[in-house]
Order: structure tokens, then C-alpha cells, then sequence
């Protein structure tokens, strides 16, 4: 029984159809995902190297850090074949995903710049800037999008290990499908044909934490501090270094959900300290582009998603930030 393999992405199938034809030429293949890696980078980098290997390539998966995947991603297959902090080899194909940026690839960076000739770029950032000697950089839902479409011109045969990694990084990118277009419902539907349990793997990526997760979330979610702001009115959340050390990293992204659904706000700010004046900076809205904000700051992301990374004190980084928002709309009237 054959079947017409979808097509997502239509408006991007010439850039689908020059990858694959140098994924086919290739016989040796690194997949890199994105430091601090999330479901749709690891469910990308594992079902790229899952179908990878469907054509017979050698394929290995690099993850530019020497701390490990957080707990709740251990379910997704391949997760295991994972090297972290290993050197890339000098030769063959490398293929980045979900890397916004190419300080994203952490230590592998300078390896990935050294030749960016050998490097296919595969992202769903639109702010990406494009590092790699081919850049396929479309605005979806989630980089699993993308990989489907490749491995649907590749010819690759999807099974449950690859359905799984694509669904993974969709029902998280897409925030339980709460945000994204119509097609993300159509490449559910296909992915569910190969026996996912979508219950389970939605409770084992985003809903399982622990009652010290929930005591950590009560103390960041009882500090939240609304900023008025250009027209605007933002919610601030703050995850201090000792609570953000010791959350789940599903804790700290239901936090970023939080951020976007307080009532009465336009945008959610979650300010997550790493160590004295540095934080990560997660930007959630419905009514302002936050990745052009983000990307004056040096970040990016998506319209309604995006985020940065900041040094200084707690008032400094978001006095900036404010600043960086754009001036209300005149009016007529």
C-alpha cells in the first residue's frame, strides 16, 4: 500500500530537494543540535540520524556541551546515542538543527565556522542569520516539520522511533498545540498512524514535576511584577540561580507559559539567572513581535517566542529590554 508522502512546506521544496542532494552524496554525517537542548532539537537530531541511517550513512549525533539532556527527555529514542562535548570529525557532512545561531552549536562552534562549506543549516528561527554554506531556514512550527520534509525527499520510510522524535518536537514547539497553523494538525494525525501514546509522551516531556517543583513555581510565580510599559503591559517573572538550579527544565518552561497567559498583560518576560549579572531571556506575546526585540538584543526566535541572553543586574537587563520595545502606533482620531 503506497501512500502520497505529505509535503508541509511546499513553498520551500526547491531548498528541500538541494539538501537532500547533498544529504545523498554524503556518506559520513554529524547531526548537531543546540546547546540546552528541548524536545524539537533532540526529537529533530534523533529522527534526522534515525532516517539517516535508513539510506545507509554513517551517521553521528553532537551536542556541543558536556552536561547531558534534562531528565524529562530520556523517553524520546535515540536520546541515548547523544554525544556531548565530543570533538566533530574533519570530514564529512554536518548538518545543524535548531540551532538559531551558530553560538547556539556551544563548543562546536568554532569547528562548524572553520569550514561552513561542509555545513547545512536546517531551522525554523526566522531570525537566523544563516552560518552554514547551505541555509534552510523556514518559518514553521518546529524544526520536525522540517525534517519530515526532508526525509519525505530523501524517500525515507517514517517508523514509530522517527514518528516519535518528529511529534516530540512538535507538541512542545507548538505548546501543546495552543500556537502554530493548520498543518500542525495534519502532521499530528500522520504521526499518530505510526502507535504513538500521545498522553504519555505529552506527560513525560512537558507535565511531570515533582512537589518541589511546585513549591519553586509558588515562589517565582508569587514575585511576578507587572511593568506598563509603551502602551504595553508586561509581566516580569524572575527565577533567581537557586531556584533555577534546582528546577526541573519542565518547571522552568511552564513558567515561560505562565508568563504568556497572565490576563490583562501583552507580554511575558522571564528573566532566568545562570550565574551573577548573566540570564537567559524568554519572550512570550500575542500582540508584539518579540523576535525583533530579541534580535536588537542579540537573540531571536519567532514572532510570539523568542529570547536573548543578558549581563548585568536584574534592573539593568530589564530597563533595557523595556527600551528595546517598539513606540505605540499613533492613531487617528
Amino acid at each position: 500500500m503506497s501512500k502520497q508522502t505529505p509535503v508541509y512546506l511546499p513553498e520551500a521544496a526547491a531548498q528541500f530537494e538541494a539538501a537532500a542532494s547533498r544529504v545523498r552524496a554524503a556518506e559520513k554525517i554529524s547531526v548537531v543540535a543546540h546547546i540546552k537542548p528541548d524536545a524539537d532539537a533532540i526529537g529533530s537530531a534523533c529522527a534526522l540520524a534515525f532516517g539517516l541511517e535508513k539510506l545507509g550513512k554513517d551517521v553521528e549525533v553532537y551536542i556541543g556541551q558536556p552536561l547531558p539532556h534534562s531528565a524529562n527527555m530520556r523517553t524520546i529514542p535515540g536520546v541515548d546515542r547523544i554525544q556531548y562535548g565530543a570533538p566533530l570529525p574533519d570530514d564529512g557532512l554536518v548538518v545543524t538543527v535548531d540551532c538559531a545561531s551558530a553560538d547556539r552549536t556551544g563548543s562546536l562552534m568554532p569547528a562548524i565556522m572553520e569550514d561552513p562549506s561542509r555545513v547545512i543549516v536546517i531551522d525554523h528561527h526566522n531570525t537566523n542569520p544563516g552560518f552554514g554554506g547551505m541555509n534552510l531556514i523556514v518559518e514553521s512550527e518546529s524544526t520536525t516539520v522540517m525534517v519530515r520534509d526532508l526525509l519525505g525527499c530523501l524517500g525515507v520510510e517514517l517508523d514509530p522511533d522517527i514518528a516519535y522524535g518528529l511529534y516530540a518536537g512538535l507538541v512542545t514547539d507548538t505548546g501543546s498545540f495552543r500556537w502554530g497553523t493548520p498543518r500542525m494538525h495534519t502532521f499530528a494525525a500522520e504521526l499518530m498512524e505510526y502507535g504513538l501514546n500521545t498522553r504519555q509522551i505529552a506527560l513525560d516531556l512537558m507535565d511531570t514535576m515533582g512537589p518541589v517543583d511546585l513549591q519553586l513555581m509558588g515562589e517565582v510565580l508569587a514575585n511576578t511584577h507587572i511593568v506598563p510599559t509603551k502602551g504595553l503591559s508586561v509581566a516580569v517573572l524572575t527565577i533567581p540561580v537557586g531556584i533555577h538550579s534546582r528546577m526541573s527544565q519542565t518547571a522552568v518552561e511552564s513558567i515561560i507559559d505562565y508568563s504568556r497567559s497572565l490576563e490583562g498583560t501583552d507580554v511575558g518576560v522571564v528573566l532566568k539567572e545562570q550565574s551573577k549579572k548573566q540570564w537567559a531571556m524568554s519572550l512570550r506575546s500575542v500582540v508584539v513581535d518579540v523576535s525583533a526585540v530579541a534580535k536588537q538584543l542579540g537573540g531571536g526566535g519567532h514572532w510570539a517566542a523568542a529570547g536573548y541572553s543578558a549581563t548585568g543586574s536584574r534592573n539593568e537587563v530589564i530597563r533595557k529590554l523595556l527600551d528595546a520595545f517598539p513606540e505605540p502606533q499613533a492613531t487617528d482620531g
